[in-house]
């Protein structure tokens, strides 16, 4: 019976250190992805010291290799800025999925500022509703939404062959988002110009974004990100219930969480 409570003991050890990880990874990931991609592991650790998390710099490094986030100490070129065609719409307006990582949605919105446009872009998991990888800028260019795409791919919330969905936005039609998503091994897929109706889902979000955020106009972007960030992370993820045809009312985290366990039973 002692070798059966060891093992049980062991594997709630480890569930509990997956579980550490897991956010650790989400928070470096935030940091990494502000950075610009810059940071590596001893500013990445300097960072989260900074912001009151006590944390050992070979976890730090452990987890980041484990994700696959790495530092840049220089750029070695430029990145395409050239408009790519439009790629085929692999969503049809079916914005259902049976597992996580297969299809995503994105699309960008502006939140109103007194020192100007606060840009927002997302990619929301349509498995799970949930918010797996954004990003804010003074601007909207291409970067913007490949900066949120590298987050979602940092966090391991992608499986191969993903389709990447969005609208023919410049951003999204851009040489440098087709080609990362390429590297990440991906599919892009497009909408139809003009039609919101094709990008229903990720519209849907902007609307419980702006409706249920309780600000309308914000004093500085900082303030706008750090009450997005809230938004996001604490309530939009983690608690905002949202009906399931198979489980009954769950969180998009907790949507997820029941997937891995079906697939963890089924294999």
């Amino acid at each position: 019976m002692s070798t059966a409570y060891a093992w049980v003991a062991g594997r709630e050890a480890r569930e509990a250190r997956r579980r550490a990880d897991e956010a650790l990874a989400h928070e470096i990931a935030v940091i990494h992805i502000a950075s610009r991609r810059n940071y590596g592991v001893p500013r990445v650790t300097a960072e989260l010291r900074r912001q009151g998390r006590e944390v050992n710099r070979k976890r730090v490094e452990r987890v980041m290799r484990e994700h696959g986030i790495a530092g840049h100490s220089r750029r070695t070129g430029r990145r395409s800025l050239t408009k790519a065609a439009p790629s085929p719409d692999l969503i049809g307006r079916d914005f259902t999925a049976t597992r996580p990582g297969t299809k995503i949605v994105g699309d960008i919105t502006y939140i109103p500022t007194a020192e100007g446009w606060l840009c927002l872009a997302s990619w929301l998991d349509l498995a799970t509703r949930e918010v797996i990888g954004y990003s804010m800028a003074g601007h909207h260019r291409a970067e913007l939404v490949v900066d949120a795409l590298d987050m979602a791919a940092a966090l391991g919330r992608l499986e191969p062959g993903c389709v990447i969905h969005s609208d023919r936005g410049s951003e999204y039609t851009s040489g440098q988002l087709r080609a990362r998503i390429g590297e990440l091994g991906h599919r892009q897929s497009m909408g139809r110009t003009g039609s919101c109706f094709d990008n229903a889902a990720a519209e849907s979000f902007w609307a419980v974004l702006k409706g249920e955020i309780g600000t309308r106009f914000w004093p500085d972007r900082a303030t706008a990100r750090a009450d997005i960030f809230d938004f996001v992370e604490t309530f939009y993820n983690r608690r905002r219930l949202r009906r399931h045809i198979r489980w009954g009312y769950l969180t998009p985290h907790e949507t997820r969480l029941r997937h891995r366990q079906d697939q963890a039973l089924a294999a």
